[in-house]
């Protein structure tokens, strides 16, 4: 890649290395910085300590006596939020990339390591660095593929970028908290999003091209906790599709890596905050973790309408359905199955009686968990023990998985 450093604009893409050679990998960017081998203390893949490190970031581990905290992680509030005046271009109303324009305007941090759209794909990331407040509205919506963010960590330190936020998925936030200390940051802001099954940026492209026949007037996509994906199109219109009539059958089985069907922090829990959907019936939904998490919360003052979340439904025979899918697909795409003709009647009714607000996000959660299980028991049966913490068994539990011989850490 070409550096692209615009003092002038803000944003700095300097040139990556290539990645080292992984196994399970998502390219978070540790491989590609002045020592690979980093990627054996960093990564998600190998033996992550989930308790230690929420200890470590927040203080305290899960709380027994706090129910969610087993689905989600040590938080503070937990609240339904939106910008009262949405941001332009943002995937949501463009709470994350506000928290960080604020950072930038406040001069709380030097800069803030994100990602933006590549010039010639609006659908691909890639890191950046953003030093100018304004330059953060170019980093606003949803890209989907790899974005090796964390392999400009070492450029921010050389330019002196010493203080520094990091807005990230799951699997880079924990690499960036295992290298926290080493690294030296006189502070950091971590901002989390919850992951969403990531795949490359040429699988994507096949996907929009069976949702529309003109898959390049497609301007946004996103899958909402109603139970549909919303598109939008550059002339304006709308179109909204229940999940239960997306052509998931015509997907490749690979279509989603198994590193992201093996993830098991899809809330982002070491984050400061987790700025998310699941749990928000139409709006976004703020884990905030700790302190620090509060004061970026803080940042956004009156512009932002918070409220607390609710929860309906229930989401026992959603999670045993898509357990019963994912064994049946034997490492393909779960499809559930049902006949054709059922299946608009279904997606009418889910939104109406399946889990939603905070249960539809304990319900992905599970699937996660769920998911995690048998796909590494599948592929990389050698692995659990070390890859499947104790809070991922005991979401598993209720529906049958149980660890066999050799699959738990001592």
């Amino acid at each position: 890649m070409v550096a692209r450093h615009d003092h002038a604009a803000g944003l700095w893409t300097p040139p990556l290395n290539a990645p080292a050679p992984r196994d399970l990998c998502t390219d978070c960017g540790v491989s590609r910085m002045s020592d690979p081998k980093r990627c054996g203390q960093a990564c998600q893949f190998i033996k992550p300590d989930y308790p230690a490190m929420e200890l470590k970031i927040h203080g305290r581990r899960r709380d027994p006596s706090r129910a969610d905290e087993a689905f989600f992680g040590p938080y503070r509030r937990m609240l339904q939020a939106a910008m009262k005046e949405p941001r332009d271009g943002a995937q949501w109303t463009g709470i994350t990339t506000t928290i960080g324009q604020r950072l930038l305007e406040t001069g709380a941090v030097d800069a803030v390591l994100t990602m933006t759209a590549d010039p010639h794909d609006k659908w691909k990331p890639v890191p950046v660095l953003v030093t100018k407040p304004e330059d953060m509205a170019r980093c606003r919506g949803m890209r989907m593929g790899y974005a090796p963010s964390l392999a400009l960590l070492e450029n921010a330190l050389s330019a002196g970028y010493k203080r520094l936020a990091v807005i990230g998925i799951p699997c880079q936030i924990y690499a960036l908290r295992s290298l926290e200390q080493q690294l030296g940051f006189d502070r950091l802001y971590v901002i989390g999003t919850p992951c969403s099954d990531n795949t490359t940026t040429e699988a994507f492209h096949g996907f929009l091209r069976l949702l529309s026949d003109k898959p390049e007037t497609i301007t946004y996509l996103e899958f909402c906790a109603d139970y549909h994906v919303e598109l939008r199109f550059d002339d304006g219109r709308q179109k909204r599709i229940p999940f239960l009539l997306l052509p998931i059958s015509k997907l490749p089985s690979d279509f989603f890596p198994i590193t992201c069907r093996t993830c098991v922090d899809y809330t982002n829990t070491l984050a400061d905050i987790t700025v998310g959907y699941m749990g928000g019936r139409g709006e976004q939904w703020l884990l905030v973790r700790n302190e620090r998490g509060e004061e970026l919360l803080e940042l956004l003052g009156d512009e932002v309408k918070l409220t607390e979340p609710t929860t309906a439904g229930s989401r026992i025979a959603p999670v045993k359905g898509f357990l019963k899918n994912t064994e049946l697909a034997a490492g393909g795409l779960p499809v559930r199955g049902m006949p054709n003709w059922l299946r608009p009647f279904m997606g009418w009714l889910m939104p109406k009686v399946g889990p939603r607000g905070i249960e539809f996000a304990r319900a992905r959660v599970e699937m996660k968990a769920v998911e995690s299980v048998l796909h590494l028991r599948r592929a990389y049966q050698s692995k659990m023990k070390n890859m499947i913490p104790a809070h991922v068994w005991a979401l598993v539990k209720p529906y049958g998985l149980e660890p066999l011989d050799g699959e738990r850490r001592d």
